[in-house]
């Protein structure tokens, strides 16, 4: 693959030659056995691969995923490999592109389906609204809608208007979806494949600043893991998962802010404060129990997401744990989120994003003792 290709959305100016480059790059992270330096990009590719190789009912389409590998490139290779009948590139046209894996769905294919930005999303909502989320329950429960929708999504890459938005809540909101979003290699790996394997839609959100973190990962055993999981119906579906444990405090994150909390959690063991940080995972199922766990021991907790605050994902887990935790708070839960305003200019994006210093600023607040 030529890193000098160009998508339509580069051309516009959308996005830079340099993160083009920089997701090839990612994407290409040679597969060796043992643990290795594997990038986000690369296990989210690796999974669509392997899901393609054990069933061949899996088949991905979207915009410029087939020859070109997707403007982050998440699907290269995959055409080379599978063909263009199981790799394919659409016309611009998402709710066209929604509405074509509903009907394959609908008739025993398990198509995913690539959004290319989280705000390009938007013209599908009615088909995802209206019949990927309720196809299941208005037929009784004779058709199911085993597809994937993947959205590259929230902000850190200094993205124009219409390409960085943090849409996880408007499909949190609408029952009948299941809502993935993964904040390391491993997990991007592992829950792709489960949400590949689960038999109900999956709005499957890809945080894009984290395409190209790295984690030393041995592709071969989460392989094995995952097909072990699967005979003995393991999942990680509705587990939150301890991505660093505390006593003091919970910082509650998914997705794009879990590296921030836990960057805010070591800046807090300097001054002498154990931050437990909590990794979300599915925003739906939500796991209360862990979360819970977590609040009723520490007493404290801060709710950290990039989205807006108002009416939010944060806003929901902020009642679920007070309903919950009520008689073991030691001080209100705050939230560190973005601004109730439409997403920034680039330049002011690092004002927009919750960081370290506002989270640190939470916890200064919940009601210590001296």
């Amino acid at each position: 693959m030529s890193p000098t290709v160009t998508t339509s959305s580069e051309a516009n100016g959308n996005v830079s030659a340099a993160t083009a480059r920089a997701a090839a790059s990612a994407a290409a992270t040679a597969d060796a056995a043992g643990p290795q330096p594997v990038t986000m990009a690369k296990a989210l590719n690796t999974a669509l691969a392997d899901a393609m190789h054990a069933d061949p009912s899996v088949l991905v389409f979207g915009e410029d995923v087939g020859t070109l590998g997707g403007v982050f490139r998440i699907t290269d290779g995959l055409t080379k490999t599978f063909g263009e009948q199981r790799c394919f590139d659409t016309p611009l046209a998402e709710s066209g592109i929604v509405g074509m894996a509903v009907g394959m769905a609908m008739n025993g294919m398990r198509p995913v389906i690539e959004m290319q930005f989280d705000a390009f999303a938007y013209p599908a909502f009615e088909q995802i609204v209206s019949h990927v989320a309720k196809m299941h329950n208005r037929t009784k429960g004779a058709v199911k809608l085993p597809m994937v929708i993947r959205v590259p999504y929230a902000g850190g890459i200094g993205g124009v208007e219409h390409h960085c938005d943090s849409s996880e809540s408007y499909y949190a909101h609408t029952a009948g979806l299941k809502v993935f979003t993964p904040a390391t290699v491993p997990d991007a790996y592992r829950m792709l494949r489960e949400a590949i394997d689960s038999d109900d839609p999956v709005m499957f959100m890809e945080p894009k600043k984290l395409y190209w973190s790295k984690d030393m990962v041995d592709l071969d055993e989460l392989r094995e893991q995952h097909s072990a999981n699967a005979k003995a119906g393991r999942s990680s579906e509705g587990r939150a998962a301890v991505a660093r444990p505390g006593t003091d405090a919970t910082l509650i994150a998914y997705g794009p802010s879990v590296p921030t909390a836990l960057a805010a959690a070591e800046a807090a063991a300097l001054e002498g404060r154990s931050l437990e940080v909590i990794d979300v995972r599915t925003i739906v199922p939500f796991d209360d129990e862990t979360v819970c766990a977590s609040v009723r021991k520490t007493g404290r907790a801060v709710v950290i997401a990039e989205a807006h605050g108002f009416a939010s994902v944060s806003s929901e887990i902020v009642a679920r744990v007070q309903e919950r935790c009520f008689h073991h708070l030691a001080a209100p839960i705050r939230r560190v989120t973005g601004f109730d305003v439409p997403y920034p200019a680039p330049k002011l994006e690092k004002y927009y994003l919750p960081g370290v210093d506002r989270i640190l600023d939470a916890v200064d607040d919940l009601q210590w003792e001296n």
